[in-house]
């Protein structure tokens, strides 16, 4: 079993903790749905969030969606002017053997624009 890495992002239309936690735990889910994963297969994952989100730490949806023993840590994305607004970004490692080629890099909805090369 290989380790690998898997990217995604998702934009927020509002900054209230109960959206965050539904749009993440849709990033989550289509991550390990795309990529045939389960909770288990998870080694950690890094969420970072731009400087405009304080409703919520991103780590508490995957923690709302039963992923409670992986390693989970959030910072903040550089303020870079001109960048997308409201957008948490997932790294997640991961046990699977599937090829690095074959793995599904995860943007929804109009983060999908941040990675046109890798979007799925």
């Amino acid at each position: 079993m290989a380790v690998r890495a898997v990217r995604g992002a998702v934009q927020l239309e509002r900054d209230e903790s109960d959206h965050m936690e539904e749009q993440v735990g849709a990033l989550l889910t289509a991550v390990l749905q795309r990529n045939g994963l389960a909770a288990d297969d998870l080694i950690s994952i890094w969420f970072t969030a731009t400087p405009d989100l304080h409703s919520d730490f991103p780590a508490a949806a995957a923690r709302k969606l039963g992923i409670v023993d992986v390693p989970l840590i959030c910072a903040q994305e550089l303020d870079i002017e001109g960048a997308m607004p409201r957008v948490v970004r997932i790294l997640a490692h991961v046990e699977s053997d599937l090829p690095r080629a074959d793995i599904a890099h995860v943007y929804l909805g109009a983060a999908a624009a941040l990675r046109k090369d890798i979007a799925q």
